[in-house]
């Protein structure tokens, strides 16, 4: 790989797995990594062997079976431990073990660390320092240095803070990381010392910043303003506390504004699908408005924005969302009007123009029906139900007909309970039953229309249902409907909502699971020539 002159570093399988409830597998951190290496990230820090067994295990199995095309893999670990030699320490035995090109080495720099968490000395501090980098630079290795606690300990004693990264640099550290460890600096203190570091050891250095104050993202630009050229950060700020500086939008931020280009330009719209890939892997979505790759960061909701973006998307966003391999996203709700209709239904397909009597109708039902308890911000297919129903001006037949439903839970002494469920329906006339078990009501009624409905739709194949989340509304409307649920179901690569309202918890279900099972089939080619188009149900239920 080419030297860059400007590092972007991961430590996602390091520092981000000391995130409560994060737990990867040596699989997973493969993975991870494979997906980092694919967006074309410089560095990629793979854990602590001889520290952690995990990790160990993970970079044996690294040299045969991560083929690394764009990143260079790192080995984590500390200076030699007071009063020994490197080259006898095991555990800086175990960074050379491994095998990386590129070992980071965490160092102390604060004198409080170094005089309660080390019981050392100032000096047999900078000798731990010094003679592991040389030992590290003799094997052939690329040796940065992590000074821990630099900020807070720049701040109680500037000079030995200070002589900490000469002492690296004279070693043979290529570059030395300053740790905002604690997380609690602000962007002027960082830019500051940052300048004034640089200005007084010459050396390359890099920002590693926690978010305790909110701020690891604006700490890692300010360092980079002043001068660093080595930034580090995790997939999705994922790490200790309140985490980590976020690497996708420091991978963004440094790229479309700063014009660096710390991954290839042309690998940053794989930025949001890669980052949905690791969240899914890690169990831990990011957050719903994380800049550039949430699904939230080019969504909008006001009516003002929506008709706004209907002339001009950018003059509500400050990127187009394709860069980084997003979509607008427009939502509909009884904030919105005729233009959030427009932008919904061209997003959904459909050609819809904010002038016309289907925008103004549709946008009508959409506040009346919120009024009763409903939510379409999620429930695209709800929402495509009654903009097909506006669209055709009455009410659509739907493609099979629902004569009884019901579900059972019993339970025995000592026994955990259990849910059947059983559906009658009609299709062309024809009468189907399905007796199905399930985990409880939700996912009995799924199975059962499965296996009532799949033989003669083999496009509801593969319709899964993959969350769904309930909300008592009693007290916050005017109706009597008590109970929203709101559905997730993955087609295939899509994935989309539904919703249902209704007095009874799983009755509600039922209507959101109906109303998913129409969606996907009122796709279906030549649905609406065999007279069979899906029948928005919101009139019927709201009323």
């Amino acid at each position: 790989m080419a030297e860059r002159s400007f590092h972007l570093y991961d430590t996602t399988l390091r520092d981000g797995t000391q995130m409560e409830g994060l737990v990867l597998t040596v699989d997973d951190k493969l993975s991870v990594a494979r997906s980092l290496d694919a967006l074309g990230v410089g560095f990629i820090e793979g854990g602590w062997p001889g520290a952690v067994p995990k990790d160990t295990e993970f970079f044996r199995r690294a040299r045969t079976e991560l083929d690394l095309g764009s990143s260079v893999l790192a080995a984590f670990g500390a200076t030699r431990r007071p009063g020994t030699s490197a080259s006898v320490d095991p555990q800086v035995r175990a960074l050379l073990d491994a095998e990386t090109p590129v070992v980071t080495l965490v160092a102390k720099s604060h004198t409080r660390h170094v005089d309660r968490a080390l019981r050392t000395t100032l000096a047999e501090n900078l000798s731990m320092i010094s003679s592991t980098v040389r030992h590290l630079t003799h094997a052939g290795r690329r040796v940065f240095v992590d000074a821990e606690h630099y900020f807070d300990g720049y701040l109680a004693n500037r000079e030995y803070a200070l002589e900490v990264v000469r002492t690296a640099m004279e070693a043979g550290a290529e570059v030395v990381v300053l740790c905002d460890t604690n997380g609690g600096s602000l962007p002027d203190e960082v830019k500051a010392v940052v300048a004034d570091t640089i200005a007084m050891t010459g050396a390359a250095i890099g920002i590693h910043c926690h978010d305790d104050s909110g701020c690891a993202v604006a700490n890692t630009m300010a360092a980079v303003d002043a001068g660093a050229v080595h930034a580090q950060g995790t997939a999705h700020g994922y790490g200790e506390r309140c985490g980590n500086a976020n690497l996708f939008t420091l991978a963004a931020n440094l790229v479309l504004k700063r014009g660096c280009e710390v991954i290839p330009l042309e690998r940053l719209a794989a930025l949001a699908p890669i980052g949905r890939s690791i969240a899914e892997l890690a169990g831990i979505p990011a957050p719903p408005t994380a800049p550039y790759i949430s699904t939230g960061a080019f969504t909008h909701k006001a009516g003002l924005h929506a008709s706004a973006l209907r002339v001009d998307p950018g003059l509500y966003q400050h990127i187009d969302p394709a860069r980084v391999g997003n979509i607008l996203r427009t939502l509909v709700s009884d904030m919105g009007g005729r233009s959030s209709v427009e932008l919904k239904a061209r997003e959904l397909g459909y050609d819809v123009s904010a002038g016309s009597e289907v925008a103004a109708r549709a946008a009508a039902r959409v506040k009346d029906l919120e009024s009763r308890g409903y939510s379409f911000e999620s429930a695209d297919a709800s929402f495509a139900l009654l903009l097909r129903e506006e669209l055709a001006g009455v009410a659509l037949p739907p493609p099979f007909d629902v004569d009884e439903w019901q579900v059972a839970v019993s339970a025995k002494r000592g026994e955990q309970s259990g849910t059947q469920a059983s559906v009658r329906l009609r299709v062309d006339g024809v009468p189907l039953v399905a007796q199905e078990r399930g985990n409880g009501p939700v996912h009995a009624l799924d199975t059962a229309l499965h296996k009532a409905l799949d033989p003669h739709f083999p496009e509801l194949g593969q319709l899964e249902l993959v969350d769904y989340r309930v909300r008592v509304l009693s007290g916050e409307t005017g109706s009597s409907a008590a109970v929203r649920v709101l559905m997730s179901f993955q087609d295939g690569e899509r994935r989309w909502g539904a919703v249902g309202v209704d007095a009874n918890t799983v009755a509600a279900g039922w209507r959101a699971l109906l109303d998913a099972v129409h969606y996907v089939l009122a796709g279906r080619p030549g649905l609406e020539r065999e007279g069979r188009d899906a029948r928005g149900l919101m009139a019927t239920r709201a009323g």
